[in-house]
Formats: C-alpha cells, structure tokens, sequence
C-alpha cells in the first residue's frame, strides 16, 4: 500500500490532535484513500512531550528544519504558529519540494503571496484548510463548492474567545474585563488575549476567505479592525430589547466601489441563525448569486476539531499528489494568473447602517436637534428608544438605529451631535448587517 509519509512540527495542542486522529482513524483514512497516511517525524521543544504523546512510535527532535530537509518526509505540517521561524521553515519545506499542510493564519494573511507564489514554482501544493473557522470546512466550501457562483459577500464568526465573551456579556449581564478573566481562567483567552479582543486574529482568517471569495492577492494590511473592548453590558441588553444581537464579525463584501475588508461589533436581527450561534463557536454564511446565502457552523478551535481539518488536508494530497499542477484546485479557487488586485476601500467609505446611543439632557427639543443634524445629511431614522431617567438623574439615554449610510456621513453626524450642549460626553456607534439577503 502506498504511504504518504509526513513530518509534523509542533506537537502542542493541534499537533497532538493530528497525531491522535491520525492514528485512531487509520483504517477508515486507508479505506477512503486506497493509501496510508504516516507520520515519520515530529519537531517539537519539548522532546519528552513529544515522545509522550507518540508513545515513541515516531522519531522526534528538536530542530524543525530537519523534518523539512528529511528526504523521507513528503508532507510537512506546520502547526507552530507565528511569523518568522515558521515563514522560514515553509518555503524551506516548499523548496525542497515537499507539500504543506498548515493551520497559521497569520502566516497566510501575511506572506500568502509569497508563499503561493514559491508553491507553484516549485509545483507542489500548500493546504490550509485549519487556518479559518477550525474545524468547519469553509475553506474548501468557498474554493470548491461555491465555484459556480459569483460571491457577493462573507460575514462570519470567526473567533471563538470573542464570541464566548459576548455571550457571557449578553446572558450574565457581566462587564467585558469580568469576562475576560473567566474566558483566560477557562483557557478560551490567551493571558495576552490581544489578537483576540482587538480582532486581529479574525482579520487574519477574514484576509484568506476574501482572498478565495474575490479571487484577490492577500491584503490583510487593508484590513479594518476593531475589537470588542469597548462594548458595554449596556449597548447589548438595549440592542436585545430592539430585537438585535451584538456579535463580532469579519466581514468581505465585493460593491461597485471595491471590496470591503472588515472586522468589527455588530447588530444582527436576532431571527437570524448567525444571531444564535453562542458560546466559542464559529459561523460563517456566505451569500452566492446562484445558490444565496448559506451558513457554515461548528467548532473554530479545539484539538481535535482543528485536526479533523489537517487530517483532511492529509487526505486530499494524498489523493492529488500524483496529478499535475493543471488537474489540482488552484491555492485560493481561481488561478494564481487571474488573481486582480481589487481595490480594499477604507472605513470610511462603507455603507451600513448604524446603531448610535447618547447621553441627553431630559428637556424639549433635545430630539429635533439630533434629528435634523441626521437629516441634514440624509441619513434616515428606522427606529429610536429613549430610556427614563434615573431617579435623581437630568439625563437619559437615547437610542436611535439609522437606515444604511455612508460612514463618513455617520462620522460627520455623531461630531455634530456631540457638540450640542444638550449631549453628554461620547456618543456610542455600533454598525448593523441584516445578512439575510
């Protein structure tokens, strides 16, 4: 039986992953493929850890660069993580002309391009499915099974620590710094969780599906972010009573102005499915021309979720292996020739509409003031809710949810709102997507 053999590097928590999947579904790999999938090697820091976990099944080491450079090896997996060292060990392994497997995210939305580019030269494949929404197989949905249609847009829940914190917010009632603490007590959050709550990690995953969705260069530097530190226990139970979910969101639409990369808090009607996707779960819905919108659920991290996903990279090269380059899905669905550099517009250039909630003086007139400033810019009111003062209090809150604008115009409204004298400090801007068309 032929055998696909493969050097793993990293052998952490989706490394072990792989490893036990890999070994526990054996048979049922073999039946599918007609081939074994083997894994010959490991590069791991912790020599001990990694003998462990393989039960001394494997050769490990400590230098990864000996896996890629091992002339048995046939497929590398990078599960190490990071910019540098794992950037130098891919186009190393690709070098050598051996196939990629690889669950980085930063290391795609970054250095894609350059490593797409190195893969195709050298005609060997490079696989990420692991990369996006852990274990869901959005990757191959947007590459494969969309290819009949013209994307129009992606949004997705696409990490698991903000949704988790979210969700803690909304059903607890609990301040994001509370939450915070319990995600990182529960290990949902790193003990530097900024890539998480700031958005970067989804911007990263957002970068590789807009990539595939557009047929567009990577562009992560394009990306707008902003992250859900901000958020009140306040604006989620009033966007709840106005029958909204606030969720973070990557977002990619393709619009006539060009292409909106994206990733901030958002307001999505509660009937919704994405609405009600909790917890450290993912979602992705993906709207076709010809097959409309359609949704993607189920773990975006885990060991054993995100392995499911590089055993499943495994399985597809060892199908493939053995086919030219013209007969493989190309890297990101269109080929790398007919990629266009589409133009990523800035912030404030996209159109959406707008939850907006300010601190007012409880007096007449308050209200025509606010309003005629929106007016004034043509922005349309859909809904408004103002809050009773508190007893003792001169102030109330004020909601108001705005038909779909453009930013700078929302922009120009809340500076204009915040200087009338009737207006207490800052007002609170949340965007708002319908997804359902």
């Amino acid at each position: 039986m032929k055998v696909l053999k493969v050097g793993l590097l990293g052998i952490g928590t989706v490394g072990g992953g792989t490893y036990t999947v890999l070994t526990r579904n054996q048979a049922e790999i073999e039946r599918r493929l007609g081939a074994s999938v083997q894994v010959v090697q490991v590069a791991d820091r912790n020599i001990a850890h990694a003998k462990q976990v393989t039960g001394g099944q494997v050769a490990v080491t400590d230098d990864a660069f000996a896996v890629v450079n091992n002339p048995e090896v046939d497929v590398v997996v990078e599960l190490i993580g990071g910019y540098t060292v794992a950037k130098e060990l891919v186009l190393k392994a690709i070098e050598n002309g051996k196939h990629v497997v690889t669950a980085n995210k930063a290391l795609l939305a970054v250095h894609g391009n350059e490593i797409f580019k190195a893969a195709a030269a050298k005609g060997v494949m490079v696989a990420f499915e692991a990369a996006v929404a852990g274990g869901i197989p959005i990757i191959k949905a947007l590459r494969e099974g969309l290819s009949a249609n013209r994307i129009e847009w992606v949004a997705g829940i696409i990490n698991g620590t903000t949704n988790f914190i979210l969700t803690e917010m909304r059903e607890k009632g609990l301040a994001f710094s509370d939450v915070l603490g319990e995600a990182q007590r529960l290990g949902y959050a790193e003990a530097d969780p900024t890539f998480d709550v700031e958005g970067i990690d989804a911007a990263h995953k957002l970068t590789i599906m807009a990539s595939i969705a557009f047929g567009m260069p990577m562009q992560f530097d394009q990306a707008y972010t902003e992250g859900i530190t901000k958020l009140t226990t306040k604006d989620i139970k009033y966007a709840e009573e106005l029958g909204y979910r606030v969720k973070l969101l990557g977002i990619s639409k393709k619009t006539e102005a060009g292409v909106e990369l994206r990733v901030h808090p958002t307001l999505i009607p509660e009937k919704r499915l994405i609405a009600n996707v909790n917890g450290a779960m993912n979602a992705v819905v993906v709207k076709g021309d010809a097959v409309g919108p359609t949704l993607y659920y189920g773990a975006g991290a885990g060991a054993e979720p995100t392995a499911s996903a590089v055993v499943a990279d495994l399985v597809d090269i060892a199908r493939l292996a053995s086919a030219s380059a013209e007969q493989r899905v190309p890297y990101l669905g269109f080929q790398l020739a007919q990629q266009f550099a589409l133009n990523v517009l800035p912030i404030a250039e996209v159109n959406s509409a707008y939850y907006i909630r300010m601190r007012a003086m409880d007096k007449p007139g308050v209200l025509a003031e606010v309003t005629k400033i929106l007016g004034d810019r043509d922005i349309s009111i859909d809904a408004m809710m103002q809050k009773e003062p508190q007893e003792g209090e001169s102030e109330a809150d004020i909601v108001i949810l705005t038909h779909i604008t453009m930013e700078k115009n929302m922009d120009a409204a809340i500076e204009a709102i915040e200087a009338l004298s009737a207006i207490a400090g800052k007002v609170t801007k949340i965007r708002m997507e319908e997804l359902g068309r």
